[in-house]
This record gives structure tokens, sequence and C-alpha cells, in this order.
């Protein structure tokens, strides 16, 4: 037995039966612990899923319930409890800043494989989240449709005018991108460019440099034309002569008085008793005028006039009943004597022009004056009278070409050229075509026949009418604004004219180009030196809708025929074309399109101008300002903040 205790073979058997227990618990609990990190780290991409897409879903109304069931079915997406081997899964989300930061916790308990084995049955996970927009640096133009449709209602439900609708839209967005730029150090700028068959740009242009305005430009418009007429006019007199004449003025009689008590039985006794009548005796002084003046021959006539009143008195006899009586009436009279001296007008034959009609007619003016904001006189009213004028803003385009079809490679630019109207970039130099004129709608006017009926093939009329116009709200270069001011402009915004969808991306890409004629303003930099991501808003509510007889930014198509050939023909799809080579150029330069149908179909060419991912169909008030919140939600950067 001494023996047996005192024996140390064999010892190894218990200590690894020992340091295998110890083995199985260490490598049991790797296993266990690494299982519980990769569902801690899924439970964390769910909770992030979950917050971005609550964050994403918040609308006006802030984190509602709808934006909490949003962050729930895709926390659920993203992580199957039975898949991870986890219970009590909860997911949490609230946001204390109305829906700008959205917070969520998710916790679970994990059931261990070979940890239970030493009484640890399951391990507790949880995890935090949080997203919110934080925006860098963005700069948003606004391409605004501000045509006469927009005053109409939404809908036949929605009595709502769409330009109110746009107006709402404009500010929810504003007060997106404000809260995702609160407490940083990004800058966001604004844009606009409202348009329908013109855009307000003038003021920017004449800032900019005046000599990009031209001093002279031809118009459809009316010329006075004059007739001659020949008339004499009195030059002078020649040596008076005298004449005179003489009379009387009419009878002024007084009323008939009884010349006494005295009556006759018979009208012979009454007559034989009458007085006889007494001549006409002067009585007071005598009177003197003299007066000169023009007669119905043109003579001068200088009348010294002499006059002396004079009376008499009639006696008569009277019937009363059956008695006769003797009565008198008093008569006075004024006697005139007239002198003339009478000057024999002495005429000069003379001839002076006279209005007979308007030609109605291009005219070129001199708009030197005009561009400059300044009252202008020209000789277009009523019977070729001078009428004042002030320009409101809205430009002609400068030179085009009369062609189908445009389009834009980086390569080859606009094709086909001459189409200066469709380039973006490119300052004016000394050649006119190169310039753009002061739209002059106050002098415009279309040709008519007698009847009224419109006139294409003449290029003068004797008849005419005044052609209608449009001017939206003066466009803005790229600033930051103040909430006040963002929504003062807003609702500032005016619906009339046609629809110009070229127009309208013309000079929202002229204004947002850097290498463009507002390029200083497009390139100056934030203070945070950080980059710039450059946007594009175009919003319309119809599609391409213009008209021969406008007076747009193009002229009076009817004559000027800057787009069609014939003044009509395919005018709608060659201006289409203008907008589709447009859209291309700017987004070569890294401008994202965004577009916006609202109350109207997403056309082909809509979505072809929109750049990936980028366009919505709005039908009512709420989709409207729900793709500005998407597209604000973008801008504004939404990402996840832990």
């Amino acid at each position: 037995m001494l023996r047996v205790l005192k024996d140390c073979a064999g010892n190894v058997f218990p200590l690894a039966a020992v340091g295998l227990i110890v083995l199985a618990g260490m490598v049991g609990g790797g296993v266990d612990i690494s299982r519980a990190y990769m569902a801690q780290n899924r439970l964390q991409n769910a909770c992030d899923a979950g917050v971005l897409a609550g964050r994403k879903a918040v609308g006006s109304d802030g984190y509602d319930s709808d934006a909490e069931d949003q962050a729930e079915a895709f926390f659920a997406t993203n992580f199957d409890a039975g898949e991870q081997g986890v219970t009590e899964l909860t997911f949490e989300t609230d946001s204390e800043d109305d829906g700008n930061t959205v917070e969520g916790t998710a916790s679970a308990n994990m059931s261990t494989a070979v940890m239970q084995l030493f009484g640890f049955e399951s391990m507790p996970i949880s995890v935090e989240c949080s997203a919110s927009m934080s925006i860098g640096n963005s700069d948003v133009m606004m391409v605004l449709d501000t045509t006469g449709s927009m005053d109409w209602d939404v809908s036949s439900y929605d009595r709502t005018s769409r330009i109110d609708a746009l107006r709402d839209a404009m500010k929810s967005f504003y007060d997106t991108l404000s809260a995702a730029a609160s407490g940083g150090n990004g800058r966001i700028r604004y844009g606009f460019v409202p348009y329908s068959s013109s855009v307000n740009v003038g003021q920017l242009l004449l800032d900019r440099d005046p000599s990009f305005l031209a001093d002279n430009w031809t118009y459809q418009s009316r010329e006075p034309q004059y007739r001659t007429v020949t008339h004499q006019v009195v030059s002078g007199y020649e040596a008076p002569y005298e004449t005179t004449d003489t009379g009387y003025s009419d009878v002024d009689s007084s009323g008939w008085y009884y010349n006494s008590s005295d009556n006759y039985r018979k009208l012979s006794q009454c007559e034989d008793d009458l007085p006889p009548s007494t001549s006409w005796s002067n009585y007071g002084g005598t009177s003197t005028s003299t007066t000169t003046y023009i007669d119905s021959q043109q003579r001068r006539v200088t009348r010294t006039t002499t006059e002396q009143r004079q009376r008499s008195k009639d006696y008569t006899c009277y019937k009363t009943r059956r008695r006769y009586y003797i009565i008198y009436r008093n008569q006075e009279r004024t006697f005139y004597d007239h002198e003339y001296s009478i000057e024999d007008p002495i005429f000069t034959t003379t001839t002076t022009s006279v209005f007979d009609h308007f030609a109605y007619k291009a005219v070129n003016y001199d708009t030197s004056t005009y561009k400059t904001f300044a009252s202008t006189l020209t000789p277009t009213g009523d019977s070729g009278s001078n009428e004042s004028s002030t320009w409101e803003g809205c430009i002609e385009e400068r030179a085009t070409v009369a062609e189908n079809s445009f389009s834009f490679s980086k390569l080859l630019g606009i094709t086909p050229a001459g189409a200066n109207d469709l380039d973006i970039d490119s300052a004016p130099t000394g050649d006119a075509d190169t310039k753009w004129g002061p739209m002059w709608d106050q002098i415009s006017y279309y040709r008519t026949t007698s009847s009224g009926r419109y006139l294409t093939s003449a290029s003068v009329s004797d008849y005419g009418r005044k052609a209608g116009a449009a001017c939206p709200v003066a466009a803005r270069l790229y600033a930051e604004m103040t909430e006040s001011e963002f929504d003062a402009y807003a609702d500032s915004l005016d619906p009339e004219g046609a629809t110009y969808l070229d127009l309208g991306m013309i000079w929202g890409a002229r204004l947002a180009s850097p290498d463009g004629i507002f390029s200083s303003n497009v390139n100056d930099a934030p203070s945070n030196g950080g980059s710039v991501a450059r946007h594009i808003i175009f919003m319309t509510d119809g599609q391409m809708d213009t008209s021969y007889t406008t007076h747009s930014t193009y002229g009076i198509e009817y004559h000027d025929r800057r787009v069609t050939d014939d003044g009509t023909s395919n005018q709608d799809g060659r201006h289409t074309s203008r907008f589709l080579a447009v859209c291309e150029a700017a987004k070569a330069k890294g401008i994202r399109i965004w577009v916006i149908a609202f109350t109207s179909a997403l056309t082909s060419d809509l979505e072809t101008c929109a750049s990936p991912d980028s366009s919505f169909t709005a039908s009512n008030a709420a989709s409207l300002n729900e793709a500005f919140q998407s597209i604000g939600k973008v801008v504004g950067e939404l990402r996840v903040t832990q």
C-alpha cells in the first residue's frame, strides 16, 4: 500500500481530464461570444437601417406613427430573430427634435450553444443608433413653372390653387434643408428662375455687363403713317376800310293800362275820342362801346357801337262786357349806330402732315435708354402720339437657327452650330448676334387682315392687334437666404403666360453653370472649404405649349420665325428638342437635375431631362410636397450619425 501511494506514474490522466473541462469552457465561450458578436453586428445594421428609414419617412408632421412604422418595418426586414437565435427582441425609436434626428435602441437575448453546459443559458446584446440630416455645401437652382395654368385649382376635388401648393412645398423644402444645416458649417444657397413664355433676367444681365444687352433691337410693332394736308393760314392784314350801318333793337312793350274811367257804349264813340299814338323819342344819354373780332371771312373787324334808348305810347279801344274803354301801353327800343373798321386778311398757303394710319411691321428701335429701366417714349400711342413704357426685365433671346432638331455632346457641344440661345456659357462679344435684347412688349403688335384674322404672309399690313405677353418675377442668382426672405420670394410668384420649358432650363443652366457668365457667383467658395453639390429642381404643371402670337423670349413667332420655318410648323416639337439638348448640357457639368411633373403626366421628355432616379409625378398638393421632401432628403445628405 505504501509503495502504491508513493508511485507517481499515470498522474497526467486526471490532470488532462481537468484541463479538458477548462479547455471546453474556453472554446465554448469563444464560440458563443463569436455568435453574440455577429448577432450584435447584425442587430446594429438592422437598427441603422430602421432609423434611416424612419428619418427618410419624416414629413411635414414630424416623426409620426407612419414614420415609426416604416422604421420598424425596415428593422424587421434586416433582422430575423429565429435565424440569429435570439429571443426577447425589442426595437424602439424616438425623436426629440421633431424628426430631424431619429434615435433608436435594439436589444435581445442570444441563447448559448456551449456555455449553457456551464450554467450560462443566454447572453444579452444591445445597440444604439441614430440617423439625421446633416448637409454639406449645396447650391439649389429652382426652375419654376409660373404659367397661367398654375392659377388653376389642383383638381376638381382640391380647390387649392397650384401656385399656392407650390409655395407651400417650397417653404417645407426650405425648412427641411434648414434643419439639416442647423448646427453644422455647411452652406446652402438658393437660386430661382421662374419661367413662362419669357424669363426675367434683365437686371442680372445689366448688373453683369450693360454691353450684354443690345442698344438696338427689331420688334414686330407699328409705325405711324402720315398724309399731307394743304390749307391757308392768315399771315397778315391789309389796310382797313370803313363802313357803317344803323338799326333798332326789338321793341319792348309793357302791359296795357286804362287811360281813364271814361267808357263808351259804341266802338265808334271810343275811336272818336282815341288819342293818337306818340312818336318815338329819345330819353336818357347815349353809350358807346368798341369790339374787335375775326368774322367768318377771316377779316379783322373793329366795331364801334353807339346806342340810344327811345320810347313811344300806343292807344287802342278795349271792350269789356257792353262798354268800351280807351287803354294804352308804353314801348321802348334801342337805336344802334355801328361804325366798322375792316381789315381784309392776307392768306398764305401751307402744308402739314397729319396722322393717317399705322403700318404694322418690323421696326428697329433704340433700346439704349429702355434697357436701363428708364421711362422711354415711342410714337406708338393713339394716332401716333408718344406713349411711355418702362422695361419689366424680361429679355429676348440672342440669335439662333430655325432647325428641327438639336443635340448635345461633350465633344461637339450643341449641334447644329449657330444657336447662340442654347449656349449656356459664352459671354456676348461685339457681334450683335451674341447679345440679348430687352423684351419691349408694350410696343409689340402682330399683323392681321382688315377683318382681324392673323396674317403671316405680308411683311407690312395696315391692320394689327396688340400682342399678349407675360413677364415672370425676376430670377435670382445663388445666395444664402433667411426663412423670411425665402418665403417672401415664394409668395411673390405670379402665374401668367404660356409654357416654354426650354426657356426655364436654358436660364436655370446659365445661372447654375460654373463655366458661364455668372461663374463668379456659382464658384464663390464656401468658408468651410468643402466641395459644393449642385442641383436644379425643374417643376412644371404641363407639357410644352408655345404660342405663335404671344410676344415671348423668341419674339412673335408668326413674323420673327426664329424657331420655325413658316411661323407655325412644329413649334412645340422644335422647342422640346432645344429643351432636351440643354438638359444634357447641364448634366454634363455635374449638375443633378430633378424633375417634378405636377398635376400632369411625367412625359418621356421630362424623364429624359432628369438625372437618373430624379423624376417625380405629383398629382396633388400633398404629393408635390412629398416630391420636394424627397429631393430635400437627398440634398440634405441623410446619414447615420451613431
